[in-house]
């Protein structure tokens, strides 16, 4: 299937894949469909399950995965439009009731003290998003940049059980919370926030995105596993996503996982959803073990700007042959 072709199947998707393609892979930021994802599909289906109470699920955490936490970063995942009034009302009120005292996102009554270093930096990501003001959010970056560890990465298991090693999962949503910060024009701590954010994309690129760096064995299968929704879990396209969303330059240490994302590529040129994870859902947005249009734009994006950033055989283009239709869940 030639690049026309796919492209013309990603946009007889939802809503939201179409501005993203558009935006992403066409180079044409379409703020009328921006503007349709909340009155259609997938978008409006999020935002009409909130309760009278002005919460998704039982308030802010609970369940996984129809709780305000999960469905907020959903809907900034979608690219809802960053001036919907809905998601501006839960954030704030969880801002005016669920601050511990370290500054951060409580998780729940027993949980006064300390707060979750991966639930702030998801919720630094979509408020900042969808423009909290910036005074409103500097408790919580000042409690993620508390938890920086002496390798440069994070780990949400450092208030629980004292961790000494970061975490891929934390240290990937540090990074896409702080990028967000920082695009949405915030300048609190900016010197602090650029400093971590360079550990942190050096902690994750010291371990070529999957591999340990002691003895260069893949840390867990689940990282090569490529799923959408990610929710807080990590995986290589997640991260490959990151990277090209902060206009990252290339680095050499990349060219693994790459390669890998290169040969899960169907014949058809799709990507499939590879697994889901477990837990209560608002709606199926889409099957597991078929073609992803979630997967497919995302890895088309990585590779287009990589393949920009640097031209090399690791990831340049596969032209595939149509074989039968193409069929997306």
């Amino acid at each position: 299937m030639n690049e026309q072709q796919i492209i013309a199947c990603l946009l007889a998707g939802d809503v939201s894949i179409q501005y993203q393609v558009y935006r992403d892979l066409l180079g044409d930021d379409r703020k009328d469909l921006q503007h349709r994802i909340a009155s259609e599909g997938w978008g409006k289906r999020f935002l009409s399950r909130r309760k009278a109470n002005g919460h998704w699920g039982r308030k802010f955490y609970q369940p996984k995965w129809t709780s305000s936490h999960y469905t907020l970063l959903d809907l900034r995942n979608l690219n809802l439009s960053p001036d919907n009034q809905i998601v501006k009302e839960t954030i704030a009120l969880t801002l005016n009731s669920s601050k511990s005292e370290d500054g951060g996102i409580q998780l729940g009554p027993s949980t006064s003290r300390y707060s979750d270093v991966c639930v702030n930096a998801m919720f630094l990501n979509y408020a900042s998003y969808f423009k909290t003001e910036e005074h409103k959010l500097c408790s919580i970056v000042d409690s993620i940049l508390h938890e920086i560890m002496p390798d440069g990465g994070f780990n949400c298991r450092t208030t629980r059980v004292g961790a000494k090693h970061s975490s891929l999962h934390t240290t990937l949503s540090v990074l896409e919370g702080l990028y967000e910060f920082q695009k949405s024009g915030y300048s609190y701590r900016l010197k602090d926030i650029l400093t971590a954010t360079e550990s942190a994309k050096e902690f994750i690129l010291l371990h070529q995105l999957f591999l340990s760096d002691h003895t260069g064995e893949i840390i867990n299968k689940d990282f090569l596993k490529i799923t959408y929704p990610c929710r807080w879990k990590y995986d290589i396209l997640r991260a490959l996503d990151y990277f090209q969303y902060s206009h990252s330059k290339w680095d050499k240490r990349m060219e693994k996982a790459i390669s890998v994302i290169q040969k899960k590529r169907n014949h058809n040129g799709t990507w499939n959803m590879q697994s889901a994870h477990p837990g209560q859902l608002h709606f199926v947005m889409e099957k597991a073990g078929v073609p992803s249009r979630w997967n497919t734009m995302r890895a088309l994006r990585v590779l287009k700007h990589f393949e920009k950033e640097k031209p090399s055989p690791a990831i340049t283009k596969e032209h595939n042959p149509l074989e039968g239709q193409l069929r997306f869940s």
